[in-house]
C-alpha cells in the first residue's frame, strides 16, 4: 500500500478560498537520513526520490500546480507569483488561483499570511537570520494591502526551550529592537535561548498584523514528524504551501 504524504492544516480562521498546509516528515519514499518525506532538492538525497515526494505531495493536496520551489538564501526577495522565479526569495505571494507559494524548512520559522477576505496569500521562510534582516515586513509589503487585513498562521519550527544561539544572534534583533529582549533567557553559560516564534510575533505586531496564530510546535523535540537540522545535521526539509482556490 502507498504511504500517503501526511500534513498539518493551520489552525487559523482564514476564509474558504485560503488553502495552506504543512508537510511532516512522513509518507514519502526517501530512505536513511532523509526518511521519509523529504521535499528538498539540495540536500544530498536521491533525485527520483524527492520526485516522487514532489509528485505524491501534488496528488495528496490536489494542488492546481506544482508549488514555485525557491532558491533559499535566508533573505528578504519575495517571489510575486506567477511570474516565474528568478534568483535567490525566502518568501512568496499570489492574488489569484493557479498558483502555489511554498517554501522548504528544518528548523526554520514558515510564516503564513492571508487576507481576512481571502484575496492574497503569502509565505516566509523566516530562520534568524532571515527574521533578524526583515523577511516578513518584505512579505507583508509585497502583499500590497493593509497589514490590518491579514492574519498569520506560525508553522513548526525549532521551539524556545532548545534553540540556544550566542550573544550575535540576541545582539541582531535588539539593535532593531529593545523590546525583544524579553523572547530571549539564558541557557548555559554565555548563551541564550531564542523564542523564534515570540520575535516573529513582535515582526508582524509592529508591522501592523493583529491577528497571529500557531507557533506551538517544537520541530527539534518532535522526531517521529519533523525533520530538523540542528538535531540530526544531515535531513530532509518539510514544505510550507499557502494557495488560492
Amino acid at each position: 500500500m502507498t504511504a500517503v504524504p501526511a500534513w498539518i492544516c493551520p489552525n487559523w480562521p482564514a476564509p474558504p478560498r485560503v488553502h495552506a498546509a504543512m508537510t511532516t516528515r512522513a509518507g514519502g519514499v526517501s530512505r536513511g537520513s532523509y526518511a521519509s518525506l523529504n521535499l528538498a532538492t539540495h540536500v544530498g538525497d536521491d533525485a527520483a526520490d524527492v520526485a516522487e515526494n514532489r509528485r505524491r505531495l501534488r496528488a495528496a493536496l490536489a494542488l492546481p500546480t506544482e508549488p514555485a520551489w525557491l532558491e533559499q538564501a535566508h533573505g528578504t526577495g519575495v517571489a510575486v507569483l506567477p511570474a516565474a522565479v528568478a534568483g535567490a526569495a525566502d518568501a512568496a505571494v499570489s492574488f489569484a488561483p493557479g498558483s502555489v507559494c511554498a517554501v522548504l524548512v528544518a528548523d526554520c520559522l514558515p510564516v503564513f499570511l492571508a487576507s481576512h477576505d481571502g484575496d492574497r496569500v503569502g509565505i516566509a521562510h523566516a530562520g534568524w537570520r532571515g527574521l533578524a534582516i526583515g523577511v516578513v515586513e518584505a512579505v507583508i509589503a509585497a502583499l500590497d494591502c493593509d497589514p490590518a487585513r491579514l492574519m498569520a498562521w506560525l508553522g513548526p519550527s525549532i521551539g524556545p526551550s532548545v534553540f540556544e544561539v550566542g550573544d550575535d544572534v540576541r545582539d541582531a534583533f535588539l539593535a532593531g529592537d529593545r523590546g525583544s529582549a524579553a523572547a530571549f533567557r539564558p541557557g548555559r553559560e554565555g548563551r541564550w535561548l531564542a523564542d523564534l516564534p515570540a520575535l516573529a510575533r513582535r515582526r508582524l505586531a509592529a508591522a501592523g498584523v493583529g491577528a497571529a496564530y500557531g507557533g506551538d510546535l517544537c520541530t527539534l523535540s518532535d522526531p517521529a514528524r519533523f525533520y530538523s537540522y540542528r538535531r540530526d545535521g544531515v535531513t530532509g526539509r518539510m514544505a510550507a504551501l499557502a494557495w488560492l482556490a
